[in-house]
């Protein structure tokens, strides 16, 4: 893993970006499994830190993470701050509460490259209650198959070029989707079909299911009318 002076660093091949804003509990589930990963790439960790009032920062340090400000404006700023920082040929894109699987880079880094794609994510598994099961449901069977895929922001795989083709992820509601279709509109994009991630169901467990998919309707009606 890259250390904090980056300056010196060899070629990285992989940077992840983690927007983190008051994650404690989860962050370090998080990096301990991005340390884990079994593989021969270059990688780095960038945690972008929203003013957090915890152990978020701490604990991102003590994982050899490099640490940037951003102030907690938004998610979307989070990420393209980091990405502006990063140096690796690609953007790993995870949540401060999800966990790759160990083979994580090299599935998905050959995935990308046998079919030739700007951009990826893959199936995923959603932990917590049992009523998350339909929104993994959903990420995996639907969001895939559309003609321009979903790929959500807790698990977006991106090379940089494309990234900065794409304007990066905008300042509207359901950022991901709205950076999706950009990207795909030029670019070919694609879901790995291994399960690749785990994420927290939390959402879903404090608001319920039906708070859960209102809450992202809400978000993709403000999406919609900000990009008309």
């Amino acid at each position: 893993m890259a250390s904090d002076d980056r300056d010196g660093a060899a070629d990285v091949d992989v940077s992840f970006v983690v927007p983190a804003r008051n994650e404690g509990d989860y962050l370090e589930a998080t990096l301990a499994s991005i340390a884990a990963l079994d593989t021969d790439y270059a990688f780095e960790v960038i945690v972008v830190d929203g003013d957090s009032r915890d152990e978020t920062v701490a604990i991102a340090r003590d994982y050899g993470a490099t640490v940037c400000q951003e102030g907690g404006s938004s998610i979307a700023a989070a990420r393209n701050l980091g990405a502006d920082r990063a140096s690796g040929e690609w953007l790993a894109f995870v949540d401060a509460d999800t966990r790759v699987r160990p083979t994580y880079l090299t599935e998905l880094l050959g995935f990308v490259e046998a079919n030739g794609l700007a951009a990826a994510s893959s199936h995923c598994r959603i932990t917590g209650p049992l009523r998350a099961k339909l929104m993994e449901a959903t990420i995996n069977h639907v969001f895939s198959r559309l003609e321009r895929p979903v790929l959500p922001g807790f698990n977006c795989f991106v090379h940089r070029h494309a990234f900065a083709e794409s304007g990066g992820f905008p300042a509207v509601a359901n950022e991901d989707t709205a950076f999706s279709r950009s990207l795909s509109r030029g670019l070919p994009t694609a879901y790995c079909p291994s399960v690749l991630v785990e994420s927290s169901g939390r959402r879903i467990a404090e608001s319920g299911l039906t708070g859960t998919l209102w809450h992202y309707a809400r978000l993709d009606v403000e999406r919609l009318r900000a990009v008309g």
